[in-house]
């Protein structure tokens, strides 16, 4: 099964290339992905003269999936096509007479539905027969770990004359999470503030430009915990257990280690060489420099050691939300849970 990546890639480059399908079916949690793919045909499937007459915008709570239908079933004006963009999608309920276009739609329109805050129900034909003649994506909310790689992505692909330093992507994909949308925006608010002549996002120019704490976030404990430097370790967590404006990250930081230490548990039963690169491939990052943390951890956590510790932060995710625990805050939790790893 292809990767939502790989999808993703697969949908923007037939749209580049000029081809586009007679519908297209954008559901899911993950809005960014959704806004990509619907943007570019906004934007790229008519030329300015054309979309006048041509482009139509409707939204779900003031239409109806027969409306939908018939303004697709109208042939466009001096044009090759028409774009039909359907917003707010999940407020259609019925989509029957949609359906029944689908069994012969007209090539030369172009349905784009766009269905966020979920899925749509996987029991209705839509998708279905949608996907016989069109596009159906699925955008899916990304893990913590997968976050970095966003960045790393969104850089080469929209300023690949430049460059973030790692620590700075860290502190960026911490302090907002996984909502890509706003990590997008504060990347392109930073790199319109930099002078001409900068060329790499610095840590420094997160915290002034963002202002973010370079030295206090979830990356900087998985970094020292992959370097097995207690003292660091534990000084981030008292930090977050006595600031009240950082026992978020304790809630934050549970996630990020569990995502390290599964994907540590998949390096130690490499059946190769356990090099940076290998450990790259072996997780699906986009390069080596990914994999350094995980190449040194090997040297300090034992399978034992990481199933151990898999199971601690188990337990310590499930206390943090109530359960066999009355008092300890997450704060508590997290020291008590770094303090495990590092003994």
């Amino acid at each position: 099964m292809a990767k939502k990546e790989d999808a993703i890639a697969s949908i923007m480059k037939e749209l580049r290339s000029g081809i586009y399908k007679p519908i297209y079916i954008l559901h899911g949690e993950e809005p960014y992905y959704i806004d990509v793919i619907a943007d570019y045909i906004a934007e790229n499937a008519l030329n300015e003269d054309e979309k006048d007459f041509n482009q139509v915008v409707m939204y779900g709570a003031d239409t109806t999936a027969a409306e939908i239908a018939d303004q697709a079933r109208r042939f466009p004006m001096l044009s090759e096509r028409q774009v039909v963009i359907v917003k707010e999608a999940q407020a259609i309920k019925k989509w029957e007479q949609l359906e029944a276009y689908l069994d012969k739609p007209l090539a030369s329109s172009v349905i784009v539905i766009c269905h966020k805050n979920g899925k749509i129900d996987g029991r209705k034909k839509i998708c279905s027969k949608a996907a016989k003649v069109g596009v159906v994506y699925e955008s899916v909310k990304k893990y913590p770990n997968e976050l970095p790689a966003f960045v790393a992505g969104y850089m080469e692909e929209h300023h690949p004359t430049m460059s973030i330093d790692t620590k700075a992507m860290m502190m960026v994909v911490e302090h907002i999470g996984n909502d890509l949308s706003r990590i997008a925006s504060e990347l392109e608010k930073v790199i319109s503030a930099l002078p001409t002549e900068t060329k790499q996002i610095t840590p420094q120019i997160v915290e002034e430009r963002i202002g973010i704490s370079k030295e206090y976030n979830s990356y900087e404990m998985q970094d020292a915990i992959a370097a097995h430097d207690s003292a660091k370790a534990m000084r981030i967590a008292d930090y977050f257990a006595k600031d009240p404006k950082s026992q978020d990250n304790a809630f934050k930081t549970m996630p990020i280690l569990f995502g390290f230490f599964q994907n540590l548990m998949i390096c130690h039963y490499m059946d190769v060489l356990k090099t940076e690169n290998n450990i790259a491939q072996a997780l699906s990052f986009r390069g080596p420099w990914q994999a350094r943390p995980y190449a040194t951890a090997l040297r300090y956590y034992s399978p034992m050691k990481t199933f151990k510790i898999i199971s601690k932060i188990r337990e310590t995710d499930i206390r943090s939300k109530g359960v066999d625990n009355r008092s300890a805050t997450p704060g508590d939790l997290l020291k008590e849970l770094v303090f495990f790893i590092m003994n």
